[in-house]
């Protein structure tokens, strides 16, 4: 079982990387082609750790536009962020001390012109769960110029400060991709 399984996820990687140039390209197509978002939702499992830290960077990146970018998860809310996800995120320049995690609800999915997801289950869930339309939602990991990683954003909770920083490094480049495509190749704010 050990051995199939091994085949089966190196399959997985394989299928991943060749997909990803064109996945990266569907991306950042659908960001810039859509209307600039007026709101920007960043989603993961607990909001605690990726999508906190997304949501920070991503409104840093947009440094200047005038779009609401908030963060939620599927479970727990008024959460704080571990320890560990402090310390990464300080290391990058984001505070998230205040951070409490929130529920997903209706209206925040509605309200979102954009909504960013870790993985490719939860952005299913976001269309079928709640009649969000394809082009609406992306995942975060398609905007990595980088074509290793996969499509998933790893959700370091409960890992070392060296894997938060790891992880938190990937979403600093991924969020920077997102922006550029949001605010178009000149990265004017008009």
């Amino acid at each position: 079982h050990r051995r199939a399984l091994r085949f089966f996820l190196a399959t997985r990687r394989a299928r991943d990387r060749g997909l990803h140039p064109f996945r990266h390209r569907a991306a950042s197509t659908a960001a810039a082609r859509n209307p600039r978002p007026r709101s920007i939702l960043v989603i993961c499992h607990g909001n605690i750790c990726r999508s906190p830290f997304a949501e920070a960077v991503i409104r840093r990146e947009l440094n200047g536009a005038t779009v609401i970018v908030r963060s939620a998860g599927f479970i727990g809310p008024g959460r704080q962020s571990p320890p560990n996800a402090l310390r990464a995120a300080s290391g990058r320049g984001i505070d998230m001390a205040a951070h409490r995690s929130q529920v997903l609800e209706p209206g925040i999915v509605r309200a979102a012109d954009l909504v960013i997801t870790m993985d490719a289950r939860q952005a299913r869930e976001i269309r079928e769960r709640f009649g969000k339309p394809s082009g609406q939602v992306l995942l975060l990991g398609d905007f990595d110029p980088v074509s290793s990683h996969g499509r998933t954003i790893m959700d370091p909770v409960d890992l070392s400060v060296e894997v938060f920083d790891g992880v938190y490094a990937r979403i600093e480049q991924c969020a920077r991709e997102l922006a550029r495509a949001i605010l178009g190749s000149s990265g004017a704010l008009a």
